[in-house]
């Protein structure tokens, strides 16, 4: 039988009622943000705080635009968002089944109630603030020039995992990049990472894996695009066994992101990682199910041999915080798969969180 998530993270009903606002924002980043979809310089989330009386708790509801499965025109993701916390305000709970094809609303309702209770989501050491959470350095998309510079920086501050999107300039100068790398860091000293966001067509795939491979690549996120996408339909028809072959073929590990998004249902995850076989998933709870789907994906990978890790997927600090303390609940106080949740400095305008980066490590930092 697949897990039952509410056997991780559930909310027992309340005597009291709950009462939920919803506030629409536009974060602003302080350098544009490129990937294979084109360059973000705005964030849209709504937030939800939600109030029994006497406390208050908020979670962030934060869509990708053209990736979420639940991204849908402003005006309609609020009307439906508001329909959801009309209903938990009703019933005082979270109807997951019914939000499942919602995981970012799911994932800000989950972080509201959860901070409702307590500032700590979950009581481990990361969230005491007792230890870190190792995490990747992120090199954005750019040009070969904007890259290399990102990835100095990332090199300089001592990141030992550094993870290069690829796919937005001219293949060969991006080697060039991983081949910087390697010069001067053996796979012991950096860790490398590479996400190429469905960049690469099915039919030269493989040969580009080849050439990676050579450079001690721990694994390469999503390089060709998820089966059901508009792209995988046009140009490969759909379908799950593109990816399942390259998986078996190619010289490095696969790990799948976009692959996830909108596959909901239990039997569904099951079925699609026992046909394709990746090494590792990669989870976002505003993209893959909340914590609850999340937490159904980790054990239903766990059955087939596959690795995990997470991400946060350019949430707010409120977003992050959440995905962090989550992270240290379900994987532990002794990570040492690096994880990426690097990104709460990419605001001008970011909610302030007890959250800080010392090193390659995100802490909660203590106060007193």
């Amino acid at each position: 039988m697949a897990p039952n998530p509410l056997n991780f993270f559930t909310f027992a009903r309340m005597e009291k009622k709950y009462s939920i606002n919803v506030t629409e924002r536009v974060l602003h980043f302080r350098q544009p943000a490129g990937t294979s979809r084109g360059v973000y310089t705005t964030r849209r989330s709504w937030f939800v705080t939600v109030s029994d009386g006497s406390n208050e708790g908020v979670g962030e509801c934060a869509p990708l635009p053209d990736l979420s499965c639940d991204a849908l025109p402003p005006e309609r993701y609020a009307e439906v968002l508001r329909r959801f916390c009309d209903q938990v305000e009703q019933s005082g709970q979270i109807d997951f089944e019914a939000m499942r094809d919602y995981p970012s609303m799911l994932f800000g309702l989950e972080t509201a109630l959860a901070s409702l209770r307590s500032t700590r989501l979950f009581d481990t050491a990361f969230s005491r603030g007792e230890v870190g959470i190792p995490i990747n350095g992120l090199v954005w998309m750019g040009t070969y020039e904007e890259m290399l510079a990102r990835l100095e920086e990332k090199l300089r501050l001592g990141f030992s995992c550094i993870k290069l999107k690829i796919g937005a300039i001219d293949f060969d100068r991006e080697l060039d990049l991983v081949k910087r790398i390697r010069d001067r860091f053996s796979p012991r000293e950096v860790q490398l990472r590479l996400d190429a966001n469905g960049a690469f067509r099915y039919d030269e795939a493989l040969y580009k894996l080849e050439l990676l491979s050579q450079y001690a690549i721990h694994s390469i996120e999503q390089p060709i695009p998820a089966a059901f996408s508009p792209r995988a339909q046009r140009e490969m028809g759909g379908g799950w066994g593109n990816m399942a072959e390259l998986c078996r073929d190619a010289p490095l590990p696969i790990a799948l992101d976009e692959e996830l998004i909108g596959v909901n249902e239990p039997s569904q995850k099951r079925q699609m990682l026992h046909i394709i076989k990746p090494a590792y998933i990669i989870l976002k709870p505003s993209l893959h199910g909340g914590m609850a789907g999340c937490r159904e994906w980790i054990e239903l990978a766990r059955e087939e041999g596959i690795g995990s890790w997470m991400t946060s997927a350019l949430e707010s600090n409120v977003g992050l915080n959440a995905i962090a303390q989550f992270c240290s609940a379900v994987y532990g106080d002794r990570i040492s798969l690096p994880q990426g949740l690097g990104t709460g400095q990419l605001f001008t305008d970011n909610i302030p969180m007890p959250l800080e980066i010392r090193g390659d490590r995100l802490w909660v930092a203590k106060t007193e």
